[in-house]
């Protein structure tokens, strides 16, 4: 897989909770080459190096609103335990831990997940403030136009839940 690919995959595996965005324990653990377990372990053993605003355990009630946004098939895929979140910072601390190759390199392409996600981010809010600067300059002949590119830009409606996924 060539890493741009690999990029957007990472990217996939990104989601929104709790106002920040966070990777789950397994799907590091998979990228990482690693048993869940043993990534948990790890953790433990060096919990000192996890902050709240680095790591989280989810909710029951989160875990079951994953299965609902088709983030995972089932709680049970969780295996039995309440899954670890980790921000950037946190896939960051865990380079610190997870020393082997394939880890130190899966690391880096997760970093630059983070970041592109960051700028498509960026992109959107400096294309709404465009398309609004816009609208003040044109005279009212140009509304539908402005309101058609608003619709195309705004992300679709969605029920209010505790999570938010990218």
């Amino acid at each position: 897989m060539d890493e741009h690919s690999l990029i957007e995959t990472i990217s996939c595996r990104i989601f929104q909770i709790r106002g920040k965005r966070v990777m789950l324990d397994k799907d590091l653990a998979v990228l990482y080459g690693v048993r869940p377990i043993a990534l948990r372990q790890q953790v433990k053993r060096n919990i000192e190096r996890f902050p709240q605003d680095f790591m989280f355990v989810l909710t029951g009630q989160e875990a079951k609103a994953l299965v609902s946004q088709n983030v995972i098939p089932s709680v049970k895929s969780l295996g039995g335990y309440a899954p670890y979140v980790f921000t950037e910072q946190g896939v960051a601390m865990l380079s610190s831990i997870l020393r082997s190759k394939q880890a130190v390199m899966m690391n880096i392409y997760i970093m630059r997940a983070f970041v592109s996600l960051r700028r498509v981010g960026i992109t959107y809010v400096a294309l709404k403030r465009k398309i609004e600067e816009m609208e003040r300059m044109y005279d009212k002949n140009f509304s539908v136009v402005f309101q058609a590119l608003k619709r195309l830009i705004e992300p679709p409606v969605k029920k209010k839940t505790q999570l938010d996924f990218m």
